[in-house]
């Protein structure tokens, strides 16, 4: 087989699930709001930590150190607790990403949403009301615990529901509903800046993408999968037969599921021991690989600080939250471009166009901070050129939007067995926490001391990680879940873990 490939239908030519039908749409909308919250909270974050108010009331250093007209351009916002207050949520995201596990495996995929909502909401009424860094603190962990819960639930419930054929531009809708969020969140920012209690609005109106979540949650059935991995055959049934459509054959579909999940079971492994067995090293290497490259990318780093970066290199605060909605725009737009041709060109030529994009500009606005602003950053950038910086970010974001935003959710969501799937989409969510808590804390003091550096080293890794897609990521698009192990034994590479065994005669 060549480095890529892709089916169409599984190892007995079954085509089942093929078909879209309204519940479908309508229950994989309602679960992909679950990225509301999330791209919510990435938004709002950096616009609040440029607000006066805001910084006056619990971080005056910034606003002393920015009176400073001896101050580099790159270091103005250089604050470690500041920096704490956008980045402890990921620690906690981390956390509850791994006990998620056993919870979805337990609980189910829909509740999982529900508890995860409701924690953020209670974490965002905390942030609105915060008085102190400490309290800010603890809605910020909250907010973790909350959308480390639904970024494990929800990626995997939308693959569980979604057709085979459409199964990436389904599970797209969950990195859709993240850009929304981003989107709104700016445009929240820009429209309550100059209020001496907006950060409170800000931060409070989390409650809001929370509570349509919690609620959207409520009204779905939990999918298939799950309920039959619980042993709630009934309901499983009733569950396909209504995404499926009444007149589909959904038996054949259902045997599938039941059979998996008996043999799951007659092995009681534990899913964190298996995963890492030989037959499962493909999968363990993208869990850990995919989320790991996503973030390095620099994508969700630029998203925080976007306002502060866009005002550090010459816009205003008006101009610089101006610049942070175009930004979210675009790359809100690009997610849709995705969503309409993931299932069509593939995962791998999105991965590899997007990458070499990403890449491109990165280089680009490095070279031209480099010459605007010198090496020592001491120079301050003219507006027009500023413009130029923001043109080229854009075309990142584009690139980003299409490629490696939603296909890291998707990827991680869709190549696991159903034995090792939790384990699998909690390793992914806690390996994406893990990495944004350290970008994200140490994102402002790299910009201080590499200055127009920090750039070119995100490009660096964008180039790495397109040459692991191209070597190493088979095509997976599709293909039926329970016939994922294909792509492995037919790999180039990855054959030499499971060729001939089948996960030993278990293809679940």
């Amino acid at each position: 087989m060549a480095v890529g490939g892709g089916f169409a239908v599984d190892g007995a030519g079954n085509t089942y699930g093929g078909r879209i039908t309204p519940a479908a749409v309508i229950t994989c909308i309602v679960a992909a709001s679950g990225g509301l919250i999330f791209g919510y909270d990435i938004g709002i974050s950096g616009g609040v930590t440029t607000m006066r108010p805001f910084l006056q009331k619990f971080f005056p250093s910034v606003l002393r150190k920015a009176a400073d007209a001896k101050t580099n351009v790159y270091c103005v916002y250089d604050s470690q607790i500041l920096t704490s207050f956008t980045s402890s949520l990921y620690i906690a995201g981390l956390v509850a990403s791994l006990l998620a596990s056993r919870l979805t495996a337990a609980l189910g995929r829909k509740n999982i949403m529900v508890i995860g909502g409701t924690i953020f909401f209670v974490g965002a009424a905390i942030n609105g009301g915060a008085e102190n860094v400490a309290m800010l603190i603890l809605g910020r962990i909250l907010l973790g615990l909350g959308v480390g819960f639904t970024n494990q639930a929800t990626p995997i419930y939308l693959s569980e529901i979604a057709p085979s054929k459409w199964r990436g531009a389904f599970n797209t809708g969950f990195q859709f509903f993240i850009g929304m969020g981003v989107v709104v969140a700016n445009c929240l920012n820009f429209g309550v800046a100059k209020m001496s209690y907006g950060w409170r609005l800000s931060l409070g109106l989390a409650m809001v993408p929370a509570a349509i979540m919690t609620l959207g949650a409520l009204l779905i059935n939990d999918s298939p999968s799950s309920l039959v991995e619980r042993g709630k055959i009934d309901r499983a049934r009733k569950s396909l037969a209504k995404i499926r459509g009444n007149d589909s054959n959904i038996e054949d579909e259902l045997a599938n599921l039941v059979k998996s999940s008996e043999k799951t079971k007659a092995m009681n492994n534990e899913p964190f021991v298996t995963i890492f067995e030989r037959q499962y090293r493909p999968h363990l290497v993208m869990a850990i690989a995919i989320p790991f490259f996503q973030q390095v990318t620099g994508i969700n780093i630029i998203a925080f600080y976007a306002p502060v970066l866009f005002q550090s290199v010459g816009l205003g605060n008006d101009s610089s939250l101006i610049a942070a909605i175009i930004l979210g725009l675009v790359n809100l737009g690009s997610i849709l471009v995705s969503t309409g041709i993931v299932d069509r060109f593939g995962r791998r030529f999105l991965f590899l166009q997007g990458g070499t994009q990403m890449f491109l500009c990165l280089v680009s606005v490095a070279c031209m901070l480099a010459i605007v602003t010198g090496v020592d950053g001491t120079k301050h950038i003219s507006q027009g050129k500023a413009i130029l910086v923001l043109v080229f970010m854009c075309i990142y974001a584009a690139g980003f939007g299409w490629s490696w935003g939603p296909l890291s959710w998707l990827i991680p969501s869709e190549i696991f067995p159903m034995k090792i799937r939790s384990a699998g989409q909690s390793i992914s969510v806690a390996v994406n926490f893990a990495t944004t808590f350290v970008l994200s804390q140490t994102f402002l003091s790299m910009l201080c001391k590499f200055k127009f550096g920090a750039f070119l080293f995100y490009a660096g890794w964008i180039a790495i990680m397109t040459v692991f897609i191209f070597f190493l990521l088979p095509e997976t698009k599709g293909v039926p879940l329970d016939s994922m192990y294909q792509v492995w034994e037919q790999h180039w590479y990855w054959r030499r873990f499971v060729k001939n065994q089948s996960y030993n005669g278990q293809n679940i």
